[in-house]
């Protein structure tokens, strides 16, 4: 009884042997292959990331940032309106960027936001599409400068406004006489000319009003127009800015002795609205009686003979402490003073000796 008690025993111990081993044997099996499954798997999707990050690098990222195919500087305008396609396939066809679709993609990549400005743009050779786009979204467009010199009258400057080929539209309506301010002025093309035109009128407005308000105490001036007026014909009778002051000081001492301006620039705007006439005045040209010469009229004329820039201005609202009554030209581009006739008298007589010593000269 005890051999097969043994023999059953060893017969159900290797019963169970078989049953265990392979079991083990499996799951190390399986655990195998999903390390080495895992394993390539990182293995991947690092390579893929790799590839991905290199293709982003190569083919977006850095054309962001080189530099377009143009070798000179391109100016092209863009249109009110216009869409991202648009203008990309516009900067494509000029040569400031190589691929109209990179720019599509930046703009993807700032959002539905992103909005492109239009005017007209300048772009310097083999700037990189990342400034490109900088420079639309900014709005930095090009500005042009228009100059409207000092002593113009309106006629003058409504010309210069109308030949420029930077703005556009008519001139609609004539402003009146020394409303406009003399000035170097910034547009961008297609700036309206009545639009300049009012801009000009506002600075004037301004730069009259902030003189005005600080200006020295007992002017024979009542109104800003008057100042204005007075400015005009300063601003005629000198083109130096240091003599400004001196000869607004000349005007201002003979409207409070209430004597005659007696200014040759408003003799000329009288008989043809300032217009140079290529000689002396003749002694009719003095004697005829208009509304603006001052050799006829008291006091001041009815209206500037020219728009005054901020100096004359200032001028005649700073006048120089002085007594001088009269100047005549010296004959170097400035003027002689001096407080009594018969001083002035001497100036005049040396004034003509130096214009006859001219003549001969000439001869």
């Amino acid at each position: 009884m005890s051999d097969s008690k043994d023999s059953a025993s060893d017969s159900a111990q290797s019963a169970d042997a078989p049953e265990t081993k392979p079991d083990t044997k499996e799951k190390k099996s399986k655990a195998k292959e999903w390390l080495v499954f895992l394993l390539f798997f990182v293995v991947f999707m690092g390579a893929l990331g790799a590839a991905g990050f290199y293709g982003w690098q190569y083919y977006i990222v850095a054309p962001m940032s080189a530099p377009g195919p143009a070798t000179a500087a391109q100016t092209i305008t863009i249109k009110p309106g216009r869409g991202v396609q648009s203008i990309a396939r516009q900067l494509e066809a000029a040569g400031i960027i190589d691929y109209a679709w990179r720019f599509r993609i930046k703009a993807r990549l700032v959002g539905k936001t992103v909005t492109l400005k239009a005017g007209e743009y300048s772009f310097s050779p083999h700037i990189s599409l990342d400034d490109v786009f900088s420079k639309l979204q900014n709005g930095k467009i090009v500005q042009h400068s228009i100059t409207l010199p000092e002593g113009r009258t309106v006629r003058e400057m409504l010309d210069i406004i109308r030949q420029s080929p930077v703005l556009s539209g008519k001139i609609t309506e004539v402003p009146p006489e020394g409303s406009l301010l003399p000035e170097t002025y910034a547009v961008t093309r297609g700036m309206g000319r009545m639009r300049l035109i009012r801009r000009m009128q506002g600075d004037m407005q301004r730069a009259l009003d902030a003189a005005w308000k600080d200006r020295a105490a007992d002017l024979p001036l009542a109104s800003k127009q008057e100042a204005l007026i007075l400015a005009s014909i300063v601003e005629k009778e000198t083109g130096l800015a240091s003599e400004r002051p001196r000869v607004a000081a000349v005007f201002i001492n003979r409207l409070r002795r209430r004597m005659r301006l007696e200014s040759d620039p408003t003799i000329l705007y009288g008989l043809n609205g300032g217009q140079p006439l290529g000689r002396g005045l003749r002694r009719s040209e003095i004697d005829k009686k208009t509304a603006w010469n001052t050799y006829q009229i008291d006091g001041l004329p009815p209206t500037p003979i020219c728009n005054p820039g901020r100096d004359a201005i200032l001028a005649v609202l700073h006048p120089a402490p002085t007594k001088d009554l009269y100047f005549v030209a010296d004959g170097s581009g400035g003027h002689v003073f001096a407080s009594t006739y018969r001083q002035h008298l001497r100036n005049v007589a040396q004034w003509r000796r130096l214009e006859r010593k001219r003549k001969r000269a000439k001869q």
